[in-house]
Parts: C-alpha cells; sequence; structure tokens
C-alpha cells in the first residue's frame, strides 16, 4: 500500500451504529479515509473486489457470509489487502481461524475509536496489531500445520537483510526497534517488510509471520 496517500479502509459490520462511529472517528483523520461500507459478508467481498482498499475493519458474525470466510475470500481475490478483526469474541478458536483466513489482527469492540485508528495506522506500517499469548498460541497452531513443498521455497525468496528482519519481527520488535538493533532507518525498514510482503504474497506482518512460521524458517525464540 502507498504510504504517501491516504490510507483506504473498508468497513464491514451489520450494525450500521457501529459503522456510523467508525465512519466519523476515521474520517476525522488526515492520513485515512473510509471508501465504502458493508453490512453483510458477502457485500464485503463485492465491495473489496469494486473498491480495492487498503484494509478492511472486518466483523466476525455477520449476515449471508461471517468474517472469517469473508476473510478468506477477500485474502485469495487480493492478497495485498490487510483484514484487521473488530469483534466482540476473543475465543482461541475465532482468533486462531481469523489468523490462518490471513487477517492481519484483531481488536475487541470495548476497544475505543482512537486504539481502531491507531491498529489502522500500525497494519499500514507494516507492524503486527496482535497481543503476545495470542503470538504464543500462534506459533503452538502453526508448528501443527503441514507445509507443502511448494509452500517451503517462499523463504528462499528472501534476501539475508529480509530474513534478519522477519527474525527480529517475529520476536515482537516494532520497525523502530528492528532499526536500531540494525543500525537502519525507520523508512528503510518498512521498505524491506514491503518487499518482504510483496515476496510471500501477504499484506501484513501477521500473515508473513505465519508463513515463516508453517514453513519453519522463522523462529520465535531469540537467536
Amino acid at each position: 500500500m502507498d504510504r504517501e496517500e491516504k490510507i483506504r479502509v473498508l468497513l464491514a459490520d451489520d450494525h450500521s451504529l457501529l459503522r456510523e462511529a467508525m465512519r466519523n472517528c476515521i474520517d476525522h483523520e488526515e492520513d485515512m479515509e473510509v471508501v465504502g461500507e458493508a453490512g453483510d459478508g458477502e457485500e464485503a467481498v463485492r465491495l473489496c473486489s469494486d473498491l480495492n482498499p487498503d484494509i478492511v475493519i472486518m466483523d466476525i458474525v455477520m449476515p449471508k457470509l461471517n468474517g472469517i470466510e469473508a476473510s478468506k475470500q477477500i485474502k485469495e481475490m487480493n492478497p495485498a489487502v490487510a483484514v484487521l478483526i473488530l469483534t466482540a469474541y476473543d475465543d482461541d478458536r475465532y482468533i486462531l481461524g481469523l489468523l490462518e483466513a490471513g487477517a492481519a489482527g484483531y481488536l475487541l469492540k470495548s476497544a475505543r475509536g482512537r486504539t481502531v485508528v491507531e491498529a489502522v495506522r500500525t497494519i499500514s506500517r507494516g507492524e503486527s496489531v496482535l497481543h503476545p499469548t495470542v503470538i504464543a498460541k500462534l506459533l503452538k497452531h502453526a508448528l501443527r500445520t503441514e507445509v507443502s513443498p511448494e509452500e517451503s521455497r517462499y523463504g528462499d525468496l528472501l534476501s539475508a537483510r529480509e530474513m534478519e528482519i522477519m527474525k527480529l519481527a517475529a520476536r515482537g520488535m516494532s520497525n523502530k526497534d528492528i532499526a536500531e538493533e540494525l543500525c537502519l532507518t525507520v523508512r528503510t525498514v518498512k521498505a524491506h517488510l514491503s518487499n518482504i510482503f510483496s515476496k510471500l504474497g501477504v499484506a501484513s506482518r501477521t500473515e508473513a509471520i505465519l508463513k515463516g512460521l508453517r514453513e519453519g524458517w522463522l523462529s520465535l525464540q531469540a537467536e
């Protein structure tokens, strides 16, 4: 996604009041804009195809198509779109299912509007919106998933510097921390992450880390 332009956001929730509240929060920000609203999962998939947003803020429980299935279809259609889940559910099964479906992160609906706005910015910078306990569960889940030989070649696409950045990202380090660790600028780290996402066919750090964990070329352990 182009960091110099406004972050294009699609809202997908069956509650019109929540969508209105989110639109009011986002439209007050100079660096982002709401480009569309969907009241059900099928409409979210269709609008994502028509409007090509950078980020979709998605509910889990919606009519016609739930958030997990809608996320899967959106990611299959356009891997460059990042999905941020905003939901009332924090059950592990939902969270892991959403991450497997390609979600970049999740927040509970109890979060303040400012928190959601900052989460959109965080994802647009290539950083994760996940609690550390979720990362730990993600690792356990990822290590139980078999990987095809074709998938395992993805790690070979990354340069030594890109792999170095991914290893630090998998340890939960922010762009700023990674930049300081490697004596780089934050802009350079962002550029490397953008290249990594492009090579791996993902739209977020969460997806990139999950792919690396599943394929065995990433570890959450300090090296």
